[in-house]
C-alpha cells in the first residue's frame, strides 16, 4: 500500500486566479467591508446560475438557514420537520428560534428524506408548518413527493442545499423549490469563498427582509435606529470577490467530481458495496461527495461509541473503520457518513419519525426483516470516499485498490 507524501482530501478548495483578481479590486477601491461590485456580481450570478429571482449573499450557509427559518414562521415551541441524515448545521438555525427539530428518516434511493416517513410525519403532528430538507452530499431528494406532500399539509419548504449547488432535478436547480433556499460556500463546498452562504427566494419582500436582517436590522433613518432583532450576518465584499471568481468553474468543478465518482463505481464493481445512489432518470447530482455503502453481509464486526469506534477483520469482508484506517495510513482523507440527528447526544430526545411511525417507539425494532430506521444502517455500513478534483487519477487508482484490499 502506497503512502502518499502530499495528503490526499476530501474535498479542498481549487483556486483559478480569478479570485485574487476580485479580492484586489476589493482592495484597492477600498470597498473591504459588506458592500461593494463583488456582492452585487456574486448575487447575480447566484441569480443567472439558479433561475432564482433574488439571491442575499450572508456570512455562510448556517446564517442563511437561520433566516430562512425566521422567515417561514417558526417561533418558540413550535415542531419543524427536518432531514434526519445531515450537518448539525441544516437542524441548529430551528433551535436557534426556539422550535423543536422532528427527524424524518432517510430512504435508500437517494439517501435524503423519506417521503413516506414525511407524510407519516404530518399524520403524528398536523400541527407542523415548516420543513427543512437538505439534499444530502449533492444528490437532490425525492423534491416531487416532498413538495407535493408540504402543499397538501400547508407547510412551508425550506431547502438546504449547502451540498447541492449546480445538481438538477428534472433539469432545474436545487436551491429553488424552497420557498426559501439555501446555499453555501464554505471551503469545502464545489465552489468556495472560503466561507459564505446565500438565500435565494422569489420573494423580494422577503429577500429584503434579510438584507435588513442580517445588517442588524438599522432602520431607515439618519441615525442607528433598530426597531427589530437583527443580525451580523452579511458577506463581505472580499470573500463575495472569491465567490464571484469560482462562479465560472463551477460546471469544470462537477464535470471532475463526476469523473471521480464513475471511476470509484467501475472500480469497486466486483466488490459488495455500492456507490451513492441517485435518480438518474430525474436528477443529476454535483457528485460533490463520493461515498460507498457496504453490503450487510460483507461488514465484518464493527462497534462505535460516542467518539471511537472498533471493529474485527474477518476474511472477505470490512467495514467503514477499516476503510478509514487504510486510507489515513495512505495520507487520504475519508469521512464517515453523517451521523443521523436523532442519534446525536443534543437531540437523542427530540421526535423521531420513520416510515413505519414514531421512531423511537421503534428502537431496535425490526419490520418484515428490515431495520426501520435506515439512516442509522447507512451511517453504520457507509463511508466518505476522498473526492478532491486535484486528486489524479493516479492517486485515485492506488486509493481504489487499497480499498479493494480490504476486502481480502
Amino acid at each position: 500500500m502506497k503512502k502518499f507524501e502530499k495528503k490526499v482530501w476530501l474535498a479542498s478548495p481549487t483556486m483559478h486566479g480569478d479570485e485574487m483578481k476580485y479580492i484586489k479590486e476589493a482592495y484597492d477601491t477600498n470597498w473591504m467591508s459588506t458592500v461593494g461590485e463583488n456582492l452585487n456580481k456574486a448575487e447575480e450570478a447566484a441569480c443567472e446560475l439558479t433561475g432564482s429571482k433574488h439571491a442575499v449573499a450572508l456570512s455562510c450557509g448556517t446564517a442563511a438557514i437561520h433566516l430562512a427559518v425566521k422567515l417561514a414562521g417558526v417561533k418558540p415551541g413550535d415542531k419543524v420537520f427536518c432531514t434526519d441524515m445531515t450537518f448539525d448545521a441544516t437542524v441548529n438555525p430551528v433551535v436557534y428560534e426556539g422550535g423543536v427539530p422532528v427527524f424524518i428518516d432517510t430512504e435508500y434511493d437517494t439517501w435524503n428524506m423519506d417521503p413516506a416517513a414525511l407524510e407519516k410525519a404530518f399524520e403524528l403532528h398536523p400541527e407542523v408548518k415548516v420543513v427543512v430538507l437538505a439534499h444530502l452530499y449533492g444528490t437532490p431528494a425525492k423534491i416531487d413527493e416532498i413538495t407535493e406532500i408540504c402543499e397538501r399539509h400547508g407547510a412551508v419548504l425550506v431547502e438546504d442545499a449547502a451540498e447541492s449547488l449546480g445538481a438538477t432535478y428534472k433539469g432545474k436547480q436545487t436551491g429553488t423549490f424552497g420557498k426559501y433556499s439555501i446555499i453555501s460556500f464554505n471551503g469545502n463546498k464545489i465552489i468556495t469563498g472560503s466561507a459564505g452562504g446565500m438565500l435565494l427566494t422569489d420573494d423580494k419582500a422577503a429577500a429584503d427582509r434579510v438584507r435588513k436582517w442580517s445588517t442588524q436590522s438599522r432602520e431607515n433613518a439618519p441615525w442607528y435606529q433598530h426597531e427589530e432583532l437583527g443580525y451580523n450576518y452579511r458577506m463581505s465584499n472580499v470573500i463575495a470577490g472569491v465567490v464571484r471568481g469560482q462562479f465560472p468553474y463551477l460546471s469544470e468543478h462537477i464535470r471532475r467530481k463526476k469523473e471521480i465518482y464513475l471511476r470509484y463505481k467501475e472500480g469497486f464493481k466486483d466488490l459488495p458495496v455500492i456507490m451513492n445512489p441517485y435518480e438518474d432518470e430525474k436528477s443529476e447530482p454535483n457528485f460533490w461527495l463520493s461515498c460507498m455503502l457496504i453490503d450487510k453481509d460483507a461488514m465484518c464486526p464493527q462497534v462505535r461509541s460516542e467518539n471511537k469506534a472498533l471493529y474485527t477483520k474477518e476474511a472477505g469482508k470490512s467495514c467503514p473503520t477499516h476503510i478509514l484506517e487504510t486510507l489515513f495510513e495512505m495520507n487520504a482523507e475519508g469521512r464517515p457518513i453523517w451521523k443521523p440527528m436523532h442519534m446525536q447526544p443534543i437531540y437523542r430526545n427530540n421526535p423521531f419519525v420513520t416510515k413505519n411511525g414514531d421512531g423511537r417507539a421503534q428502537t431496535n425494532a425490526y419490520i418484515a426483516g428490515e431495520k426501520t430506521d435506515v439512516g442509522m444502517d447507512i451511517f453504520d455500513r457507509g463511508l466518505c470516499l476522498p473526492s478532491d478534483i486535484k486528486m489524479t487519477d493516479e492517486e485515485q487508482d492506488e486509493i481504489i485498490s487499497a480499498i479493494v484490499s480490504c476486502f481480502d
